[in-house]
């Protein structure tokens, strides 16, 4: 039998996908390594109805050997579990999380919504929109805005003048999005107050509760609010200022908050800083902790105040000679933000004597010219800071900012005369920049 049955047996491996598996083999393999391979080859994944359809007839087989006096060997019994295993798995990526369903408008109070999306105030109350998922949005008296509404992209809300509250149901993914201006908040679940001046070009939120991210012009991307922060900036003077607001129940949206008093740590723009630093004290062991701080991750959380704690722990000249050069940059911006002047003007000169080759040295320079314009006649060494920075990186990360800040304190310290050409060059340069409309605006008074 040994020559015959080779003969027999060797087409058998040869005519079809079958002979993958002996035919000595029991039944109930074959069966699995047929299920395996058709599973494994077919062009898509199964539907429900046929992986349903598949484990009947599984079930099926496996109650006619539960009755059959033979034993299933181990082998048989490992695939029929990874056949289940595999089943499983097919039905569960089948059965996702399903798509969260597009948001729509519910109620309006107060006006309509026109072709386009355009918000139209039928009253002298605002405007009041409910939503279907239990979002809420209130314009203010006289605010101006547009309504976006997308199944994929989610809901934007333009804002064209004016303040808007909102109140944001929480969702697995960010559907909500608010642009103000040059200005982009993006929110998932929150409570916050947001307002825009195109005449001033100032932006102000007021985050309640929740989380939101904020882009734009000095402030990059992903700037992080947290809950009862107040964030203000205003272009024109290029400043950018945090302020602490008293934790508050949620404001009833269609409302307008109680502007919360300012952080004593704010002045008024413009304005010098009135307290002197604190004394340094003499430099300690834990200035060696310095490196390990994680500053610019404190910073991009907001957690401004800890930053000058933890650097007045540890002495601030202390910290100044030691810190690395991203811990020194965190530090001058935490100190700005706060209007730590003097703090914020050290941090930053510190860069640049420390790490003169850094990227951030350069960056500093403009900086410096930032911080100078928070003091009361700090315009001109404003503008001389900002002529060395473009001198040095014409087409560096702050070049669209230096040259419109140079443009409006040229017009401020020399006249018109003076900034236009610098307008004219912003608009070669930055047609859609921040300060595009004051350089039309400068070109328009000309003509």
């Amino acid at each position: 039998m040994g020559a015959a049955g080779a003969a027999i047996r060797g087409p058998r491996r040869t005519r079809s996908r079958e002979a993958h598996v002996s035919h000595d083999a029991p039944e109930d393999s074959r069966a699995l390594a047929r299920l395996t391979e058709l599973l494994r080859d077919a062009p898509a994944p199964p539907s429900q109805v046929q992986l349903e359809r598949g484990l009947s007839a599984l079930h099926t087989r496996l109650a006619g050997r539960r009755r059959s006096p033979r034993k299933l060997s181990w082998t048989v019994a490992f695939s029929l579990v990874g056949a289940l295993l595999l089943v499983a798995a097919l039905v569960w990526r089948g059965r996702g999380a399903p798509p969260e369903r597009p948001v729509a408008v519910s109620r309006i109070e107060g006006g309509q919504l026109l072709q386009g999306g355009y918000l139209s105030e039928s009253g002298a109350s605002g405007i009041r929109l409910s939503f279907d998922e239990g979002s809420q949005c209130a314009l203010s008296p006289g605010g101006r805005g547009r309504l976006r509404i997308d199944a994929k992209t989610g809901v934007r809300l333009l804002l064209d003048r004016g303040s808007a509250s909102l109140r944001i149901t929480k969702t697995r993914e960010p559907r909500w999005s608010v642009e103000s201006g040059p200005f982009v908040v993006t929110v998932k679940g929150t409570d916050f107050t947001v307002d825009w001046d195109p005449t001033s070009e100032r932006f102000e939120l007021t985050l309640r509760h929740g989380r939101v991210v904020v882009s734009g012009p000095l402030l990059g991307e992903d700037f992080v609010v947290r809950p009862g922060q107040k964030l203000s900036v205003s272009l024109p003077k290029a400043e950018t200022v945090i302020t602490e607001e008293r934790a508050a129940a949620p404001a009833s949206v269609g409302t307008t908050p109680a502007a919360p008093a300012a952080s004593p740590l704010a002045a008024e723009p413009g304005a010098a800083a009135t307290a002197d630093l604190p004394a340094a004290p003499k430099p300690s062991s834990s200035v060696t902790s310095l490196p390990t701080r994680q500053w610019p991750a404190a910073l991009a959380n907001g957690e401004f105040d800890r930053i000058l704690a933890e650097a007045e722990r540890a002495g601030t000249e202390a910290t100044l000679e030691t810190a690395p050069s991203e811990d020194l940059f965190a530090l001058a911006d935490a100190a700005r933000y706060r209007r730590r002047v003097e703090l914020a003007q050290s941090a930053l000169l510190a860069q640049r004597r420390r790490f003169p080759a850094s990227p951030r040295s350069t960056e500093a320079i403009f900086l410096l010219g930032r911080v100078a314009e928070l003091r009361a006649s700090g315009r001109a060494t404003a503008l001389s800071r900002y002529d060395e920075y473009l001198a040095r990186a014409p087409r560096g990360t702050y070049a669209a900012e230096a040259l419109g800040r140079k443009m409006t304190l040229s017009n401020e310290l020399e006249g018109p005369a003076a900034a236009r050409p610098i307008a004219e060059a912003y608009l070669r340069r930055f047609p859609g920049g921040s300060y595009a409309g004051a350089a039309r605006t400068l070109l328009r008074v000309a003509e």
